[in-house]
């Protein structure tokens, strides 16, 4: 079922209405859809290479709102609607140490995310659920994502069809460099507050979580 949403979505890329398409599937895909934007957004860069950083603008603007409907549903219908969407897919078991991070760290979780495979969805409605104050989640969502998509866009724009390869290949290592920069950087905040090994126990055993704040 996955593999043919997963072509279904693929398919829009040729359609006459892609951008559409393309700010949908962002949207959605930060609070509930599983398939990333990341392949249609690859797919249209590479068909219009010109166009690159106007896909990538219209995917960060549009993850970044769909963020904003996954913190609406952590914070206003978590019960009702916000643990059925992470069960569904898969990511219920993961919720409490994303609480846990995400109240311990903040918006170094969200930025380390837009480098990462964690779920953006995950911690966009996590955020809402724990009550993460509503500034810093935007200003880092859009940091973020737009650190990825844009990456993306601008090479596409600089370099044309030919910097797929050069993506494919090295993309991942560009976001792990950014990865261990970040965490790097509060990690040491950790450790000069006095207590990093404190909190890393503490998110990775299986306490329960409380009430949002």
């Amino acid at each position: 079922m996955l593999r043919r949403l997963y072509e279904w979505t693929m398919a829009k890329a040729s359609d006459p209405r892609a951008e559409w398409w393309l700010a949908a599937f962002s949207f959605m895909e930060s609070s509930f859809f599983p398939i990333p934007p990341h392949p249609l957004l690859g797919l249209m860069c590479l068909a219009e290479p010109k166009k690159a950083m106007r896909f990538a603008l219209i995917t960060t603007i549009s993850s970044v709102l769909g963020g904003l409907f996954g913190y609406a549903i952590g914070f206003f219908v978590f019960e009702a609607l916000g643990a059925q969407i992470l069960d569904v897919l898969g990511l219920a078991q993961s919720f409490p140490k994303a609480a846990c991070y995400l109240r311990e760290f903040g918006v170094e979780i969200i930025l380390i995310k837009g480098a990462t495979p964690i779920p953006f969805k995950l911690l966009t409605i996590t955020a809402g659920f724990i009550a993460m104050p509503l500034v810093p989640f935007i200003l880092a969502s859009m940091a973020s994502r737009g650190f990825q998509f844009l990456l993306v866009g601008g090479l596409f724009r600089l370099f044309g069809a030919p910097i797929k390869r050069f993506i494919d290949k090295y993309l991942a290592l560009v976001s792990a460099a950014f990865v261990v920069l970040v965490v790097g950087g509060f990690i040491l905040a950790a450790y000069m507050s006095g207590a990093p090994g404190k909190t890393s126990a503490k998110c990775e055993s299986p306490a329960a979580i409380g009430a949002p704040a």
